[in-house]
């Protein structure tokens, strides 16, 4: 058994701490290692693990050590294998000892997932740290040459036999609240705040489809509570009616819960990194709200990843997709750009099966992490 530790700084709330939640527990549960992920806002770990507890400063929750990164952190025992995860900065203290180890750990730089083609000559080359010590950028992607992305062992096993059992939807959302209409489509929105929801809103309202729109709490609730002309906060359990559009607002869940979330619905509005590879493993469209960079950086990795995503689509349907994606990132036309999208609604459904089952192929993340280790000793 080896020993990692996994350092996440939280950045926009859950993103960075969802990601290293989730490979924590893949490697301690499917390569048995032993894992600490060091947390520097526990709050932010509560809300995907409601059965932790933020005032603890070590726990033992679903087979990882998971620890309180304190301002004052002191060096403890090196693990075989450190990760720092998305470029946070390790403490100086485990730095220092890190250097003066006899037998230096395996130094990992996590970085975010990416699908521009420079990843591929990036991924595991390492950076000298001095005396002798070397860390080693680790990418997430999409293609052979990168570390692929997270993806437990029987994930799709579990999604394909309870997206087969009508029953346990039903338990499931009726767990949340939501009865589900005869013939609606159920469209979940976890998203930045954007100022084209309310043209997509408008559309909704008045699609001869009826839809019921679940929105767990997040940033994009002001916007929707701009457009409803709500004075006060939409807490959870708050529903609105407009033409053929029902809202409904869902607490914040576990990550198992909002994995269960995307399995239900027949479109998922997702956001960051962590919802959106979620979304990609539902077999399910989706529309991905990308974090937004200074000088428009994002827009290069919103294109890199649908230059991939739109192989195989007919040249109609992958338009319409590539402008609903644009526009739902522009926050601007919105509107048009669902009613394009409508009739190559069965061929996106089709396409995102064997989009799954493409990136099923490859080796996820985690074992692709355990591959590099192994290759180090």
């Amino acid at each position: 058994m080896a020993s990692w530790d996994i350092f996440c700084s939280v950045v926009d709330n859950y993103g960075d701490i969802g990601v290293t939640w989730r490979l924590a527990r893949q490697l301690a549960a499917e390569h048995g290692h032993h894992v600490r992920l060091w947390v520097d806002e526990p709050a932010a770990f509560v809300a995907l693990c409601p059965q932790a507890d933020a005032r603890l400063k070590r726990q033992q929750v679903a087979g990882v050590e998971v620890c309180h990164w304190a301002a004052d952190w002191q060096s403890e025992a090196l693990a075989d294998v450190v990760i720092e995860a998305f470029g946070c900065t390790l403490p100086e203290a485990q730095v220092a000892a890190m250097r003066a180890a006899a037998r230096q750990p395996l130094w990992l730089n996590l970085e975010y997932l990416s699908a521009e083609d420079w990843v591929v000559g990036c991924h595991g080359l390492p950076s000298p740290q001095g005396q002798g010590l070397q860390k080693y950028f680790f990418f997430p992607g999409f293609v052979a040459g990168t570390g692929g992305v997270l993806r437990e062992r029987e994930l799709l096993a579990r999604r394909r036999a309870f997206q087969a059992d009508p029953a346990a939807r039903r338990v499931f959302l009726a767990g949340l609240g939501i009865t589900v209409q005869d013939q609606a489509r159920l469209i979940s929105l976890f998203a930045y705040e954007n100022p084209g929801l309310g043209e997509w809103l408008d559309a909704l309202a008045v699609d001869p489809q009826v839809t019921q729109l679940l929105v767990p709490r997040g940033r994009i609730l002001g916007d929707l509570r701009q457009w409803l002309g709500e004075a006060g906060d939409l807490e959870p359990g708050f529903m609105a009616q407009r033409g053929n559009l029902q809202l409904q607002v869902l607490p914040f869940v576990s990550q198992d819960d909002y994995d269960r979330l995307l399995w239900c619905c027949d479109f998922n509005a997702v956001r960051g990194e962590d919802s959106f590879v979620r979304a990609q493993w539902a077999g399910r469209p989706l529309l991905w709200h990308i974090y937004p960079q200074e000088e428009g950086a994002h827009w290069e990795k919103l294109d890199a990843f649908l230059a991939l995503y739109l192989q195989g689509l007919s040249p109609a349907a992958a338009q319409a997709l590539h402008e609903l994606w644009r526009a739902w990132n522009a926050g601007a036309g919105m509107g048009a750009a669902w009613v394009a999208a409508r009739p190559h609604w069965p061929e996106w459904r089709e396409h995102a099966e064997k989009w799954c089952a493409e990136q099923a192929s490859r080796p996820d993340l985690a074992a692709a992490l355990e591959q590099f280790y192994q290759e180090s000793l």
